[in-house]
């Protein structure tokens, strides 16, 4: 998929959810963030993982990409 047509896919987060994480973390904007790196850091080994389970083939030699 070219590059255009994958930022087309990328969702803006809405207000609520924002107001959600926040209210998550008693309005500490710091804490809100480390949460968010610690879950995006995870979710890139979770990526790693299955990368390396998967097989070029099952995936017809599709690789995930770890950058928007």
């Amino acid at each position: 998929m070219p590059a255009t047509e994958e930022k087309a896919h990328i969702v803006e987060p809405r207000e609520s959810e924002i107001d959600q994480v926040l209210s998550h973390h008693d309005g500490d904007a710091l804490a809100a963030v480390k949460t968010l790196l610690e879950d995006c850091r995870h979710l890139r080994q979770q990526m790693s993982l299955a990368e390396t389970a998967m097989s070029s083939g099952f995936t017809r030699g599709w690789r995930p990409s770890y950058d928007r």
